[in-house]
């Protein structure tokens, strides 16, 4: 279903967030191409994720604002996040322990943009966190250790990205 939360991918603009809507446009962020309004009526639109059925408990406008922030960090890097040239035109190969089962080969560029689709998620999550006026200050720090976990689990693939100010920072020692 297409709405508010859903994820597309437009033919031009790549893959997109519909945030908001102006009549018979929707507003989608694109990471490539920042903020662009779009016809409803577009039949080319590709859905990746539907839009949620209900917001459940929080206001539309707090997840708009929360999201149009998350947009506005965005904006402000400084590009996309690349590949580590060494990488590059690589496949991945998962060999099973299990003899006699058949081994995948995955292209390494697909699994980064997993990694790196993975950690946007995170960050729309902990600015959701951050900027949601019913949690307590307590729930959002609890909330925020589970993301800092999180963010140290994914330390390992840091060896894939072409920038260290890209890397995965996890909890700090000391």
């Amino acid at each position: 279903m297409i709405g508010i939360g859903a994820r597309i991918s437009h033919p031009k603009y790549g893959e997109g967030a519909i945030f908001g809507e102006s009549g018979a446009a929707w507003r989608i962020f694109f990471q490539e191409h920042g903020e662009k309004e779009l016809a409803k009526t577009y039949e080319s639109y590709e859905v990746m994720e539907p839009a949620p059925e209900s917001v459940g408990g929080i206001d539309l406008e707090d997840v708009i604002s929360a999201v149009e922030n998350v947009f506005d960090q965005y904006m402000e890097s400084p590009g996309p996040v690349e590949l580590g040239d060494k990488w590059e035109g690589g496949t991945m190969e998962l060999k099973p322990g299990e003899e006699g089962l058949k081994s995948k080969e995955i292209p390494i560029e697909t699994f980064f943009h997993k990694i790196v689709m993975l950690r946007d998620r995170l960050r729309v999550l902990e600015q959701n966190i951050n900027s949601n006026s019913k949690l307590s200050d307590e729930d959002k720090v609890n909330l925020q250790q589970y993301i800092t976990r999180c963010y140290g689990s994914l330390t390992t693939f840091n060896v894939l990205f072409d920038r260290k100010e890209d890397w995965f920072v996890g909890e700090k020692k000391g």
